[in-house]
């Protein structure tokens, strides 16, 4: 039913943005603290990447479940849960005292985050008219750009004057406020009987990510490499065993036949990977401005909003371009653009020009956003109305794994070069090469799209 009060209308895209606001905050304030927090928990401060994996896994891992959680209870009772479980998961990490303890409360609001903008999406959808939906989904979006924009510099300024735990604790009083106005605003729906959930699937896909994204994140011994061994061998068992599930199943998870679009399989990979390398650059910059620059955190957290200020100017440019040199040029040489730009980071250095490191952030800030908005646009638009709705959520999940994966490779590749005498010195540096080198490989797969579908 359709909010008929426009009052009602406005309380609810608060609602929803300042929940996408919540989720995308802590995707990237975290990084800046991580220092802190490793100095307070008596860890390695390159042992800290866990940190963020556990959030962003756990979110990849429950996505899928969060639109017929909200069928099967309600958008109005699942969304409250959402809030409330992601205030408690916040709580959790505030008051951790050892990295094991962090890491379970991170799990914790990972599940309420994992549900945040989806039932918020959808408690749009259902509740302003449909001439309205697309200004509704702007206004919500707003609040996703600005998480990036706010949350290094956030988290470095928390982290240096009061401490790291007030960067969870922050969203404590947002969650009260957001909990009251669910229940004041959010309309009362008609509960439905949706579709059996596809459990074991969902199960299936989530160990795949979970055990793929553990084996690489073991460290670099010889005596461990059987178990790495036999992670990525449970990875590849679970895909295998997901596709013989999906083959059987009335209503899988995921249906095999979305693989069928021409350009949606090559998207995904090449979203897969272009993101790795992306993702691991909010991760490593911090940790080597303090680490290695001495860079205090409000002082990390700020030079890192060229980046974001600039990727929030450039997402107007992307459509002109596109429409002037196409898809397939634009993503050719974007993506070279974005993996140079990471590659270029290697070269920073305690001597290194500060606005030298200014343009290279906001160029990096510039491509890396329109990468963003042309990797979604060109895997997702080929897909039919029946495919779209699982289409996205499946991209979702994706995305996702790559923002657990990049920040895995780059934590597992910085504690190990650490660990040898050679490479101690030059950690950050091959780090940036070789993941600036992954985003480099996206170019190729790119190139494996067929432009008769771009149209």
């Amino acid at each position: 039913m359709f909010l008929t009060s426009s009052r009602s209308q406005k309380a609810l895209l608060w609602i929803v943005a300042s929940g996408f606001f919540m989720q995308t905050l802590d995707t990237t304030i975290v990084n800046t603290a991580l220092p802190s927090m490793a100095a307070s928990l008596g860890e390695p401060v390159l042992a800290m990447h866990p940190v963020v994996v556990s959030y962003t896994l756990t979110m990849a891992s429950l996505t899928p479940a969060s639109g017929w959680l909200a069928d099967r209870f309600g958008t109005r009772r699942v969304y409250f849960l959402a809030i409330l479980i992601f205030v408690l998961g916040s709580l959790l990490c505030a008051n951790a005292h050892s990295l094991p303890q962090l890491l379970l409360a991170r799990v914790v609001q990972g599940v309420g985050g994992s549900m945040l903008l989806p039932i918020g999406r959808l408690a749009v959808l259902r509740s302003v008219p449909g001439a309205q939906y697309i200004s509704a989904l702007a206004f919500i979006s707003i609040a996703g750009q600005l998480g990036p924009v706010v949350g290094p510099v956030t988290g470095g300024w928390l982290s240096q004057t009061i401490g790291w735990h007030w960067i969870f604790l922050i969203n404590v009083p947002v969650g009260v406020i957001g909990m009251f106005a669910v229940h004041r605003f959010l309309p009362a729906e008609e509960i439905v009987s949706p579709p059996r959930f596809d459990m074991l699937g969902c199960a299936l896909l989530s160990t795949c990510m979970v055990t793929f994204s553990l084996a690489l994140d073991v460290p670099m011994e010889e005596h461990r490499a059987w178990w790495s061994a036999g992670l990525f061998g449970m990875s590849a068992l679970t895909v295998w065993w997901y596709v013989v599930h999906a083959r059987r199943h009335e209503q899988p998870l995921f249906r095999l036949g979305l693989f069928n679009e021409p350009n949606f399989s090559v998207g995904l990979i090449g979203n897969l990977v272009c993101r790795i390398g992306s993702s691991a650059v909010p991760f490593l910059l911090p940790l080597l401005l303090q680490v290695k620059l001495g860079f205090s955190p409000l002082h990390a957290g700020l030079v890192l909003l060229p980046a974001a200020v600039a990727g929030t100017i450039a997402k107007p440019w992307i459509a002109p371009l596109v429409r002037r040199y196409g898809y397939e040029n634009f993503l050719l040489v974007n993506t070279i653009m974005v993996g140079a730009a990471i590659v270029s980071f290697a070269l920073i250095t305690p001597a290194w020009p500060i606005w030298v490191g200014i343009v290279q952030l906001a160029v990096f800030g510039v491509c890396n956003s329109m990468q963003f908005a042309a990797m979604n646009s060109v895997t997702l638009k080929g897909l039919n109305s029946k495919d779209a709705g699982s289409g996205n959520s499946l991209f979702s999940m994706v995305q996702m794994l790559a923002l657990g994966l990049g920040v895995t490779i780059a934590g597992s590749m910085l504690s190990g070069l650490d660990g040898v005498a050679w490479a101690r010195d030059w950690s950050f540096t091959l780090t940036f090469v070789c993941v600036g080198v992954v985003t480099l490989l996206s170019a190729w797969v790119f190139r494996r799209m067929d432009p008769r579908y771009f149209n």
